[in-house]
Formats: C-alpha cells, sequence, structure tokens
C-alpha cells in the first residue's frame, strides 16, 4: 500500500511538472520572442500633436497614434485631435514618428472618424511606415494578458515609446446617459440608438498620453483594442501620483470599419 502510495505521489509530482513545461513552451507566450514583438511594434508608433514654427516648444504632444492599414494612416482617440488650431501661429496638425535619435515631423489630416466610439484615422504625409496588423476575429477573452505601447507621458519622459502590460479584466457595455433632453446631440442621438457599446476593461496602469495607443496581443502583435482613458480616483493629477491601475479600451472593430471604409474603394 506505501508503496502504491508512492507511486501515485510521484506520478502526481511528474504529471504537473509535465503541464508547467507545456506551458512554457506554448506558441506566443515565449517570454524570449517579446523584446523582438515589442522593437517591431515600436516602428509602428507615432505622437499625435500640433506643429507651429514660431512656438517654443514647436511640437505640441496630444497622445499616440499607431500606423495601420496601408502605411500611410494613423490610428487614434477622436479626442486626442484638437478641434480648433491657431490659424495667426500658422499650427498645424502633424505626427511626430522617433527615428533614432531623430524626430520626423510629418504633415498629417483627418480622415475618417467615429466620435462615439472616440476612434480617428489620419492621413500623414511621406513614405509608407511600417503598420500593425488589426485582429478581426472578436475572440477576446477574459482574463487575457495584453500590451500596450504608446507615450505615457508625452514630452515629460521624452518621444520614446513605452510599452506596458494588461490583463483584460472585463468586456462590459457603456453607455452615456443625458440628464436632460436638451443635452442630446448628434453623437448621444447616434450613440443610443446604436446601443451600448462594448468596452474592454484593463488591470493595467495607463497614463495621461497614451490615449490612442495601440492593445495588442503579445503572442502575434495583433491590435484587439485601442486604449482611450484612465479611471482617475479623484483629481487628473491623482493620474500621475496615484493611479487606479485601471484603464479602458475601445475594441478593434470600431477600427476596422473606418479603415475598411476608405481602403475599400481603391481595390
Amino acid at each position: 500500500m506505501r508503496e502504491r502510495s508512492r507511486r501515485t505521489f510521484f506520478s502526481l509530482i511528474t504529471a504537473r511538472v509535465t503541464l508547467m513545461v507545456m506551458s512554457l513552451l506554448a506558441p506566443g507566450i515565449s517570454s524570449a520572442d517579446r523584446p523582438d514583438l515589442i522593437a517591431d511594434v515600436k516602428r509602428s508608433i507615432v505622437a499625435v500633436g500640433t506643429f507651429a514654427p514660431g512656438r517654443n516648444p514647436k511640437f505640441q504632444f496630444y497622445g499616440t497614434g499607431f500606423v495601420v492599414g496601408d502605411g500611410t494612416l494613423v490610428a487614434t482617440n477622436d479626442h486626442v485631435i484638437p478641434r480648433v488650431l491657431d490659424s495667426q501661429s500658422n499650427e498645424a496638425l502633424v505626427v511626430a514618428v522617433p527615428d533614432g535619435t531623430q524626430i520626423q515631423i510629418r504633415s498629417a489630416k483627418r480622415e475618417a472618424s467615429n466620435s462615439a466610439a472616440d476612434v480617428t484615422l489620419l492621413k500623414i504625409g511621406g513614405t509608407p511606415l511600417p503598420a500593425l496588423a488589426l485582429d478581426a476575429t472578436g475572440n477576446l477573452r477574459e482574463g487575457e494578458d495584453l500590451l500596450f505601447t504608446g507615450f505615457p507621458l508625452g514630452n515629460a519622459l521624452g518621444l520614446a515609446p513605452v510599452t506596458h502590460t494588461a490583463m483584460l479584466s472585463a468586456i462590459t457595455p457603456i453607455s452615456l446617459p443625458v440628464a436632460r433632453s436638451s443635452q442630446l446631440d448628434a453623437r448621444a442621438i447616434r450613440q443610443l440608438a446604436e446601443g451600448p457599446m462594448q468596452i474592454l476593461q484593463l488591470d493595467g496602469t495607463a497614463f495621461p498620453g497614451n490615449s490612442g495607443s495601440p492593445l495588442y496581443r503579445p503572442g502575434s502583435g495583433r491590435v484587439v483594442g485601442i486604449v482611450n482613458m484612465v479611471f482617475v480616483k479623484s483629481s487628473k493629477e491623482s493620474a500621475l501620483s496615484a493611479p487606479s491601475g485601471i484603464s479602458y479600451a475601445i475594441p478593434v472593430r470600431y477600427l476596422l470599419t473606418l479603415v475598411e471604409g476608405l481602403l475599400e474603394p481603391s481595390r
């Protein structure tokens, strides 16, 4: 009886070790591959802002963007784009592209947007940049580990992309009801007609400047969402001194619709 118990014990230990080894060797989760993936993703990350030749600093940072589609489109949040530009100072919408020790400034213009979903596509000048692939499967599951890359504090840390990890905590519907009918505008009416949209809640810390960052799978690098807001516990300043660790992202399907609408006519 004692010998049988001993064999059973060692069999359980062997089974556990085998499962651990299999999980470490599973495709798409190798920690050795992650540095290469992040290096590739960073080539597609840009800073969205404005440029004015007589201003100091000339470039004013607003948020993160990432290259998609044919390499001349940049995805970001709609709220990142300034509504008014200062024509007296020749202020223009641009993206800043980190290129080693240099920063390229490229012209940009709004090409398509879905303000209700907080998603915008910009058309940028210059030669095409490496584009990130978008995940059209829509098969996200709560508990998945994900990555996002962007400029968490903008100019304060320099325009060098930074990568963070996040777990998908929940996929939840969200709606923004208004208190009075007088507050209804075109955006609110459209959202009410479409019903509550799905939003991704993340167990990960994002900061001001991360808006527009791509949320992607660590195995394939395919984008599943766009980081768009951080849960703030008290004041805007507390997002820096005492971050909540709760962030939100827009599912990538809203971006896919915009990209397909722009690229389909040229096929």
